[in-house]
């Protein structure tokens, strides 16, 4: 797909992976629609950075875990700019629970993480497939984690949460196939705000990598521009790690 003038959606589109991402996205002539819910000073400032750069892009609050948020986003993004062409499902939470630490992991755990990982992004993607399928054409593209491959990450319902986007990844993919493509990348550490509070453990574990790298935004974001581009690619989950998984 030939980014300039697609509109692409990026849910939490305001910091990190999803930052560099629309900032790519706009350097290719692609207008953004960059979804926050908390992060609303940081959505302002990528959309300042987009259209200093004489590119398009409009900010949109919206909980993906609420169904109505969702639509009324998507809603908004057609009378705008008349189509949706991408997805970028990268809005995801987390929790710090020690992985044998199972008392901690409450009920309300479960459901928050669930709630948005899992379900925020399937209604994500019932929102926008029937626009793309009216165009016979869309990329949707997941963000994962290594986490759902090997069960180790920042708690057990996290690392859950990211195998199922795995798994629904190439579902989806079988269920919209020839015209909306669905494909997911799945990061090992990555360098932001999430590390700040402990950089000297995350280059720690880059000393320990085959790589002795931690990935970048930029890292990710390439990735995520190669599955929206890339005809031939559907229901494909690309690890990008230093080898951590290794």
């Amino acid at each position: 797909m030939e980014l300039r003038d697609k509109v692409v959606i990026i849910t939490g589109g305001g910091t990190g992976v999803g930052r560099e991402t629309a900032l790519k996205l706009a350097d290719t002539g692609a207008k953004v629609v960059i979804n926050y819910s908390r992060s609303e000073k940081e959505a302002i400032d990528v959309v300042e950075k987009i259209s200093q750069q004489g590119g398009t892009a409009f900010i949109y609050k919206a909980d993906v875990a609420k169904e109505n948020d969702v639509i009324n986003m998507v809603s908004k993004t057609v009378t705008t700019f008349g189509k949706i062409d991408g997805l970028v499902n990268n809005a995801s939470i987390t929790a710090q629970i020690a992985m044998d630490d199972l008392d901690a992991v409450t009920e309300d755990v479960w459901d928050s993480l669930f709630s948005v990982n899992v379900k925020g992004m399937f209604h994500c993607v019932k929102a926008v497939v029937p626009y793309m399928k009216k165009q016979q054409a869309g990329v949707i593209v997941n963000i994962g984690s290594v986490a759902g491959m090997t069960g180790l990450g920042s708690s057990i319902p996290y690392a859950a949460t990211k195998s199922a986007i795995h798994t629904m990844t190439k579902s989806l993919a079988l269920a919209l196939a020839p015209y909306v493509r669905v494909n997911c990348i799945s990061p090992g550490a990555v360098d932001t705000r999430w590390w700040s509070d402990n950089k000297q453990k995350m280059y720690q574990l880059a000393g320990n990598l085959p790589l002795k790298r931690i990935s970048t935004p930029n890292d990710i974001a390439e990735a995520i521009l190669f599955q929206l581009t890339q005809e031939s690619v559907t229901g494909q989950v690309f690890t990008i790690d230093n080898g951590q998984t290794l």
